[in-house]
C-alpha cells in the first residue's frame, strides 16, 4: 500500500477535528509559515522558539529523539500548550537539517 492510499485509509478514521488538525499541518508544511514559531535576534540568538516562550525548538525535538512523549514534554515545560508542540512539530518536519545542525552545535559546546 502507498504512502498515499494509507493517508486516504486512515483519513475516513480520523474525527473532524482531526482533520483540520492534519490540514493545518499540511497548509504550514507547504506554505512555510509556521505559527507560535519565531526567530528573534534578541531572543536564544535568533535560534526558532516557541513564542511567549525562550525554549528552542531544537530543545523539544531533542527530546522526542530521546524518547520523551509529548505529555512528557508538556510536564517538562509547563508554559507550554499542546497546540505550541504541534506548531513544533511542524517546524522541525520543514526544517530537520537546521534542527540538527543546532542540537550538534549544543551538544559539542
Amino acid at each position: 500500500m502507498s504512502p498515499l492510499q494509507e493517508a486516504e485509509h486512515l483519513l475516513g478514521s480520523l474525527s473532524r477535528a482531526e482533520k483540520a488538525q492534519l490540514l493545518q499541518w499540511i497548509v504550514q508544511d507547504l506554505g512555510d509559515a509556521f505559527p507560535g514559531i519565531e526567530s528573534r535576534p534578541d531572543v536564544c540568538g535568533g535560534e526558532p522558539c516557541v513564542v511567549r516562550t525562550r525554549i528552542p525548538v531544537w530543545t523539544l525535538a531533542r527530546a522526542r529523539e530521546l524518547g520523551l512523549s509529548d505529555a512528557e514534554i508538556l510536564t517538562s515545560y509547563p508554559s507550554l500548550r499542546a497546540e505550541d508542540l504541534a506548531n513544533a512539530w511542524a517546524f522541525a518536519r520543514s526544517h530537520l537539517h537546521e534542527l540538527a545542525e543546532q542540537i550538534h552545535e549544543a551538544e559539542s559546546a
